[in-house]
C-alpha cells in the first residue's frame, strides 16, 4: 500500500489525537477481538482490518514513532527503522501481551493469576449536581466471561488439546547465528494448548463484550477532573485473577450566573446607582436556597460581600467553602425625561461630592478658588 493512501492511523482506531496509552490500547485489544483471524476464517476483509488496526497500534503505541508520525504524518516514519507488519506470525510476536490477555499468557504464566483491566468512562454532570451530589445511571460496555463455555473458549463438553504447532511449550524457538530466540507461539498465542472445538457464542476467547448497566454515587463537592472508583467493575481477569476497576471521571458542565473558585462560589449582582449611593436590601439565590444581602450606602462597584461557609462542600474535610458576591452598578442607558431631570440635578452637585479617594489636583484647586 502507497504511503499517500494509508488512513490516517487516529482514524483506523477510531481515537482522538490526544488520547492517552491506555485509551489507544483498550481500543486496539476490542478492534483486535473482533477482527481477530481466528474469529474471522477465511473472511480476506477482516483480515486486511486487522493488519491495519495492528499497524496503527505498532505507531501510536511508541511515543518516539507517534511523535514522528504527530509532526510528519506518513513520511515522518520513512528512514525511522519503522517497518510494516507482513504477516500475522510478526503481529503476534509484537503484541504476544495484548493476545495473552485474550488467551491466557504465555506458558509460563498460565496458572498464575492475572488482575483484568481497567476501565474508564467519562461522565458529564450539571453543576448543580456536582455541588448538590447526586446518583446517576450509567451502561459499560466490556468484555465478560463467557456464558456458555464458563471462559474456557471450548465448547461445553470439550477441552482443549495440545497445541501441534508448538508441541504444547507455548513458544516457537529458531536460531539467529549464534543466538536462539523463543517467541510466543502464533497460533496458541502462548498458552500450549489447541481449542479443537471452538466455542460458538465467543468464537473461541472464552470472553464475549456484554453491556452492564451501573448506578454511580456521585458525592456532594466534585468538580471537573474528579475520580470516582467502582472496585471489580472493569474487565475479568484470567486463571481466577481478581477483575479490574471502573474508573468515573467526571466533567461539570458551566453554570449560568455560579462561577466556581475551588470550593468557593462567586457572582456578580447587578445594582442600581441609587441602591449604591443610597443603600438596599436585596434577595441573593446561594446554592442552598435564598437569603437577604443588606448594601450599605456608599457602596461602590465592584464591592465583595461574603456569606460565610455557603459555599462547596469539600470532599476532604467535609467543610464548605465561601459564597461570594460582588455587586456590579449598572448604568442606564434609556433615561425618560423625568429620570433625565432628576439626574441633571444631581449633575450640578458632583462637584461638592465627597467622592472618597479622589483627590483635586493643584489645577483644579486654584480654578475651583477663581471660581
Amino acid at each position: 500500500m502507497a504511503t499517500n493512501n494509508k488512513r490516517d492511523y487516529y482514524e483506523v482506531l477510531g481515537v482522538e489525537r490526544n488520547a492517552d496509552q491506555q485509551s489507544i490500547k483498550q481500543t486496539y485489544r476490542k478492534l483486535a477481538l473482533k477482527y481477530h483471524p481466528d474469529r474471522n476464517s477465511g473472511d480476506p476483509e477482516a483480515e486486511n482490518k486487522f493488519k491495519e488496526i495492528s499497524e496503527a497500534y505498532q505507531v501510536l503505541s511508541d511515543p518516539a514513532k507517534r511523535q514522528k508520525y504527530d509532526q510528519f504524518g506518513h513520511q515522518g516514519l520513512n528512514g525511522s527503522g519503522f517497518q510494516p507488519f507482513t504477516g500475522f506470525e510478526e503481529i503476534f510476536e509484537s503484541f504476544g501481551d495484548i493476545f495473552g490477555d485474550f488467551f491466557g499468557g504465555s506458558r509460563r504464566n498460565r496458572s498464575r493469576a492475572m488482575a483484568g483491566e481497567d476501565l474508564r468512562y467519562d461522565l458529564q454532570i450539571d453543576f448543580m449536581d456536582a455541588v448538590q451530589g447526586i446518583e446517576k445511571e450509567i451502561e459499560v460496555e466490556k468484555l465478560a466471561s463467557c456464558e456458555t463455555c464458563n471462559g474456557t473458549g471450548s465448547q461445553p463438553g470439550t477441552s482443549p488439546v495440545v497445541c501441534p504447532h508448538c508441541g504444547g511449550s507455548g513458544q516457537i524457538r529458531r536460531s539467529q547465528g549464534f543466538f536462539m530466540l523463543s517467541t510466543p507461539c502464533s497460533r496458541c498465542h502462548g498458552t500450549g494448548q489447541f481449542i479443537q472445538n471452538p466455542c460458538l457464542e465467543c468464537g473461541g476467547f472464552g470472553k464475549t463484550e456484554k453491556r452492564k448497566k451501573l448506578t454511580v454515587k456521585i458525592p456532594a463537592g466534585v468538580d471537573s477532573g474528579s475520580r470516582i472508583r467502582l472496585r471489580g467493575e472493569g474487565e475479568p481477569g484470567m486463571h481466577g485473577g481478581p477483575h479490574g476497576d471502573l474508573y468515573i471521571f467526571i466533567k461539570v458542565r458551566e453554570h449560568d450566573v455560579f462561577q466556581r473558585h475551588g470550593d468557593d462560589i462567586l457572582i456578580e449582582y447587578p445594582i442600581s446607582f441609587s441602591q449604591a449611593a443610597l443603600g438596599s436590601t436585596v434577595e441573593i439565590d446561594l446554592l442552598d436556597g435564598k437569603d437577604s444581602l443588606k448594601i450599605p450606602a456608599g457602596t461602590q462597584h465592584g464591592r465583595n460581600f461574603m456569606f460565610k461557609g455557603r459555599g462547596v462542600k469539600n470532599l476532604r474535610t467535609q467543610g464548605n467553602g465561601d459564597f461570594y458576591v460582588r455587586v456590579v452598578i449598572v448604568t442606564p442607558t434609556h433615561l425618560n425625561q423625568e429620570q433625565r431631570q432628576h439626574l441633571e440635578a444631581l449633575a450640578q452637585f458632583d462637584g461638592k461630592l465627597n467622592i472618597p479617594g479622589k483627590k483635586k489636583t493643584l489645577f483644579e484647586k486654584i480654578r475651583n478658588s477663581i471660581s
